[in-house]
């Protein structure tokens, strides 16, 4: 019996979708729990709600379909985001102890799934039992990246453009060793993972808070239309590009 692949491939569109995605999931967070007023703990429990229907679709697919996987990468940085608040502005630990936490799950969670596979490649998947492994690190990256956005501009006093050239910069840094140095390319996947969180969200940030605090004030709902625009167009550019592929083939 064929395997079938899960998992999207690792190209520029995926980079781009990932960074869109995760400035969607920036602006719908803080729509749900801020602009609707639903505080953190009712946030995490919709966007829980959320992520687990669409993980549990993405789970039973038989193959790789951008809308399912897509679906389930947003609902891991619209958790994300209410889990960083909620341990910053409800548990009170602030964003460096929430970094910290998050970094020791992501790094358990990665353990685990070397010590069981012996690799931590991230493409092509087709067992569900690494699928699991991998949604989970996407779920703890996504968090991460949004305790350390958080952290750039809350704790360290930066401007929503300046922490997202800072994290643009090192995501650049990141594809240069990619392409010019033998460094492990798993480790610099996943680096450049967490890292296009916080660059995303500081994005969102930029599109949603008022112009006093460096923001367009575009507001979460009218930013999260925006970002929805945005990811269904490039959606739909990634089923295309699927079709062309299966042609080929």
């Amino acid at each position: 019996m064929k395997h079938l692949n899960k998992v999207a491939p690792i190209t520029l569109l995926f980079w781009l979708m990932k960074i869109v995605a995760t400035t969607l999931g920036e602006t719908l967070g803080d729509f749900i729990s801020m602009t609707l007023n639903f505080g953190y703990v009712i946030g995490i429990i919709i966007t829980l709600a959320i992520f687990l229907v669409a993980l549990l679709i993405q789970l039973n697919a038989k193959e790789y379909t951008p809308v399912k996987y897509w679906l389930v990468i947003i609902g891991t940085t619209t958790l994300g985001t209410e889990l960083s608040d909620f341990i910053d502005r409800t548990l009170h630990l602030g964003y460096f102890a929430g970094s910290i936490i998050l970094v020791s799950c992501l790094v358990l969670t990665l353990f685990l799934w070397n010590k069981k596979y012996k690799s931590l490649e991230v493409y092509p998947i087709f067992e569900r039992n690494k699928e699991f492994f991998f949604w989970t690190a996407v779920l703890f990256s996504n968090s991460l990246g949004t305790a350390f956005g958080d952290f750039l501009s809350d704790n360290l006093g930066l401007s929503y453009f300046s922490g997202a050239l800072i994290t643009g910069i090192i995501i650049l840094v990141v594809v240069l060793l990619h392409y010019l140095t033998r460094l492990n390319h798993i480790l610099l996947f996943w680096i450049a993972f967490i890292f296009t969180r916080p660059f995303g969200a500081t994005f969102g940030d930029l599109l949603t808070k008022p112009p006093g605090k460096g923001g367009l004030d575009l507001g979460t709902l009218n930013a999260s239309i925006v970002s929805v625009a945005m990811m269904a167009v490039l959606i739909a550019v990634s089923h295309r590009n699927l079709k062309r592929m299966n042609w080929v083939e």
